[in-house]
């Protein structure tokens, strides 16, 4: 078994994807077969595996997640308390409580088996650039 390390350095919302680096990390440790578990250690962002082919998706799945869950400076969530770090981070707190922060992807022959349109992506739930860290076990 071994843990690998993914760093993505962000530049604010939005999904950035990471595929190609899993599938090197993986391909360089051998072609058993298995379970390659995909960890993001924050609690401002979550993983998705998502359609990669359409930039549109992602564009969607941006705006869909900014109207349910808006700033807490939007009227509208003027129940927030936690709002020490800004108005993008309890909303943040809440698209990551709803997302998952880890997958289950498994692979054979040093190859992952994923669909063919289907990408691994962090999603940045701040407004500001952040340094996430993505661990993978397999």
């Amino acid at each position: 078994m071994t843990i690998e390390r993914i760093i993505i350095q962000t530049r604010g919302p939005g999904l950035y994807e990471f595929t190609d680096e899993a599938q090197d990390l993986l391909s360089a440790h051998g072609s058993g077969e298995g379970v390659m578990t995909v960890f993001v250690r924050h609690t401002s962002c979550s993983l998705l595996i998502q359609e990669n082919a359409d930039p549109s998706v992602r564009q969607d799945l941006q705006a869909f997640f900014r109207r349910l869950v808006p700033p807490s400076s939007d009227p509208t969530m003027d129940y927030i308390r936690h709002r020490d770090e800004g108005p993008d981070d309890m909303p943040a707190h809440i698209k990551a409580a709803l997302l998952p922060v880890s997958l289950s992807i498994p692979h054979q022959g040093g190859r992952l088996l994923l669909g063919t349109w289907q990408g691994l992506y962090l999603f940045e739930h701040r407004d500001h650039p952040h340094r996430r860290e993505i661990l993978l076990h397999f």
